[in-house]
């Protein structure tokens, strides 16, 4: 495999890769790494760490940026998040290194959509169809404040998605966004999410409780959580643990007195595995449709049985391991139905999962796009 040079710019410090798009980021830096790609990584951070050798492992050079918290950017007619990622001396970094240019995310494409770029080989990794995702987070949110600026973010990624044209392909999560592109826009390909995990864990039996974890700093896993709190009001003989490394007291509030419900503070990535495959059953619920969940997968290659409703993954192959389940009667019986069933699907399971979702692979796919691409643009 030739050794090929790559830009990578983040929307957010890809180590350690502990939430969704993140773990997407860093284990596709990794798989790409690994197949002989250069990687010069911009990334956007709240901290600039003074080494990470976990990153300087896998890449050639790291660039850093802060992100701007200037609330006058509120009033920008282009979105807040993007906004707060433009940076002035990525330009020039970017232009002192010819390679193609992955960006992680439209909000990282502020020099895209003010034409600073042209003439670049520019790839989009799509995270979100984003005025989907704020719409669905100002829904799920309490705050009146954040529902509005999410509302207003909502709006402006409506007509800030016209930016996607100016890229030479579209990198999708799911089949829904790849669609959804190619009907507007015409350039993208279905790349399923890179995770990190190499193997299948080989469970059979049964597991002692039902899982669910999540970033409970975000507005729609607070209300999965209550959602599934209440729904195991109603299943008293099985136990839900709720893992997160934040919100216990929100979570402890909304127990109160439920006896069948734990929440456990969440410590690391080896911690939730441990978690998962002590689990019977791995729920990820969503109430907003915005790409693939990473919990979901984390759940197959680590756990038993899994319990998803139609938001989290719409990739069949995938899905079809899973039970999937509408509302809240239909996961009712889902758990009432599975509790007492010893998981015996492994063999289907890592034969899926390994055609579908191997990082291995689907960096190989990248780099066939990519080769694609750049001998379609006029040098």
């Amino acid at each position: 495999m030739p050794e090929r040079r790559l830009h990578i710019v983040s929307f957010d410090y890809p180590y350690p890769p502990n939430f969704g798009g993140i773990i997407d980021v860093f284990f596709k830096i990794k798989a790409l790494h690994k197949i002989g790609y250069k990687i010069y990584l911009h990334t956007f951070s709240e901290e600039i760490p003074k080494s990470c050798p976990e990153l300087d492992a896998i890449t050639e050079q790291v660039f850093y940026y802060r992100f701007s918290y200037n609330p006058l950017l509120f009033f920008s007619g282009i979105p807040y998040s993007v906004m707060s990622r433009n940076d002035s001396t990525l330009l020039n970094n970017l232009k002192s290194i010819d390679a193609p240019i992955l960006f992680e995310a439209l909000k990282t494409t502020y020099l895209v959509n003010k034409k600073q770029l042209e003439g670049f080989k520019k790839i989009l990794r799509l995270h979100n169809i984003e005025q989907d995702y704020y719409k669905g987070v100002s829904k799920s949110e309490k705050s009146l404040v954040k529902k509005i600026a999410f509302a207003f973010e909502q709006l402006k990624y409506q007509s800030y998605e016209q930016t996607i044209r100016s890229f030479n392909h579209v990198l999708a999560l799911s089949r829904f966004e790849e669609q959804y592109i190619n009907r507007k826009f015409g350039n993208a390909s279905y790349v399923p999410v890179f995770h990190g995990n190499e193997s299948v864990a080989k469970l059979g039996g049964s597991g002692t409780y039902a899982l669910y974890h999540g970033d409970l700093n975000t507005a729609d896993n607070r209300k999965a959580v209550r959602f599934l709190i209440d729904a195991f009001a109603d299943i008293p003989g099985f136990k839900l643990v709720i893992a997160s490394g934040s919100g216990e007291s929100f979570v402890r509030d909304v127990i109160r007195q439920q006896a069948n419900v734990e929440f456990v503070p969440l410590v690391d990535f080896k911690h939730l595995k441990s978690l998962m495959m002590a689990a019977h059953i791995n729920i990820s619920w969503s109430f907003q449709k915005s790409g693939t969940k990473l919990k979901v997968v984390n759940a197959l290659f680590n756990g038993r049985f899994c319990i998803i409703n139609n938001n989290i993954i719409d990739d069949p192959a995938v899905s079809d391991l899973c039970i999937t389940a509408k509302d809240r009667k239909q996961l009712i019986n889902a758990v009432n139905r599975l509790k007492a069933v010893p998981f015996d699907d492994y063999e289907r399971r890592q034969q899926v999962l390994k055609t579908h979702l191997d990082d291995g692979a689907n960096a190989l796919l990248i780099d066939q796009i990519l080769s694609e691409t750049i001998a379609k643009v006029p040098a």
